[in-house]
């Protein structure tokens, strides 16, 4: 049974900070390059960050570049997101996922996604 499970979402003002969480269970994936999406309603999930299983690559989308930081604890199979000076446009489920080669950018291209957790920035 290959898990992921996503927490530390919730409703915080803008300018606040959040820190999201990804613990898998059932399979290791430290060698995996690892993916945080966010989706709202009308529009198309899309990857907010990823970073490899070492970490020497890292992406992050530019709206959240200088404000999010993505890591990693291989020993603990688990992924987070700092999430720091949020804004309303932030608001959005956010999802875990685990990628399984080609492209980073495509939801096609990840294997396994976590529940998601929601992501509420007031003004």
């Amino acid at each position: 049974q290959v898990q992921l499970v996503e927490s530390g979402g919730g409703l915080v003002q803008a300018g606040g900070s959040l820190r999201l969480s990804c613990a898998a269970s059932g399979r290791t994936f430290s060698s995996y390059t690892m993916g945080w999406f966010r989706q709202t309603p009308g529009k198309e999930r899309e990857l907010v960050a990823a970073v490899t299983w070492n970490t020497v690559i890292i992406y992050y989308a530019d709206p959240v570049k200088g404000r999010f930081t993505i890591s990693r604890d291989n020993a603990k199979n688990t992924v987070h997101l700092q999430m720091n000076n949020l804004k309303p446009e932030d608001t959005a489920v956010y999802y875990c996922a685990v990628h399984r080669g080609g492209s980073y950018y495509d939801r096609s291209s990840y294997d396994y996604w976590g529940q998601g957790t929601q992501v509420t920035v007031s003004s």
